[in-house]
């Protein structure tokens, strides 16, 4: 009896830890990080995670959410059917100057149900416009 139990847990944990549905959705990512580089101050900070639904059941994206305010992101609420793509768009605001690293969580109904997305780069303050040089001279004279 005493063997029964230990095959029995065994074959239990070996479920949790490996049995996953083989039928449920996957997300697979075309890549997991992007890096938008050295970017001046208020351009365009709109990027998109391109990824696949490679299961065998619909995958349903529950949330996404940012690690700050600065990173917004917007994901497809309906379901992706299996072999389909589709996008995930972040927005990080380049009004922020300086280094930044933030990450998007996506929660899904995929086998594994949590994936963390990182977005990272610089942004560069935009130098100062050139004023137009004023008249010191004191001269007001004008020309007939």
């Amino acid at each position: 009896m005493k063997h029964f139990f230990t095959a029995a847990a065994v074959v239990l944990a070996s479920t949790f830890a490996f049995g996953q549905d083989a039928n449920a959705p996957q997300i697979t990512f075309s890549q997991e990080t992007i890096d938008y580089g050295t970017v001046k101050k208020a351009a365009n900070g709109e990027r998109e995670f391109v990824f696949k639904n490679t299961g065998k059941e619909p995958l349903i994206i529950t949330n996404c959410v940012g690690s700050c305010g600065c990173t917004v992101p917007v994901w497809p609420k309906t379901p992706i059917a299996p072999g389909e793509k589709a996008s995930i768009k972040v927005k990080y605001d380049t009004q922020r100057v300086g280094a930044f690293q933030k990450t998007v969580t996506v929660t899904s109904n995929a086998a594994t149900p949590t994936k963390v997305l990182t977005i990272k780069g610089n942004v560069e303050d935009a130098p100062a416009q050139p004023t137009t040089p004023v008249n010191t001279t004191g001269s007001s004279k004008v020309s007939k």
